[in-house]
């Protein structure tokens, strides 16, 4: 009897569907292990042979990634700077802040490089550089100009997502 109440609890019609495996990151509103950028030389790279712009109060600095390290299509990471935010606290606040609005917009992103045939994958940092702590609103706003200029860069038939002083290696 319990099985039988609990399968009608939940009534084929109004059960959740997965629209999405957990392998296709396009769906997902999740900030996976596989998304974070953590490698050291891949960090240095980025900051020495990457392209930036800004969209104030985040900066985007990106890179190509020539060998894959994860199945994620973008790996990311983020700074807050010390000298602006002298303590952990609100440079911890700032970090989640920027991260959720990344999680919550990345699958524009992702629908756009899946849409030109995938297959490469970006490291990309942002930098807070704003003096004070902005409401998250503000913030989200700003990631969402920043992901659709990112879009646009990488979309454009002659993106060239190796900078002009890279050497080809």
């Amino acid at each position: 009897q319990s099985a039988q109440s609990a399968s009608s609890a939940f009534p084929s019609s109004s059960r959740p569907t997965i629209l999405y495996s957990n392998k296709n990151f396009m769906a997902q509103f999740t900030f996976t292990k596989s998304e974070r950028l953590k490698s050291a030389k891949t960090i240095a790279r980025l900051f020495k042979e990457g392209q930036s712009f800004g969209v104030f109060p985040l900066r985007l600095v990106w890179l190509k990634v020539e060998e894959a390290k994860s199945d994620a299509p973008v790996q990311f990471s983020l700074t807050v700077p010390k000298k602006a935010f002298k303590t952990a606290v609100a440079r911890n606040r700032l970090r989640r802040k920027i991260r959720e609005a990344w999680r919550l917009n990345k699958h524009r992103l992702y629908r756009k490089m899946e849409a030109q045939g995938g297959g490469r994958q970006l490291a990309c940092m942002v930098i807070y550089t704003a003096k004070e702590d902005l409401p998250f609103a503000q913030i989200e706003q700003a990631m969402q100009v920043v992901i659709s200029k990112f879009s646009k860069k990488i979309a454009a038939p002659n993106a060239n997502l190796v900078p002009p002083n890279a050497s080809p290696s």
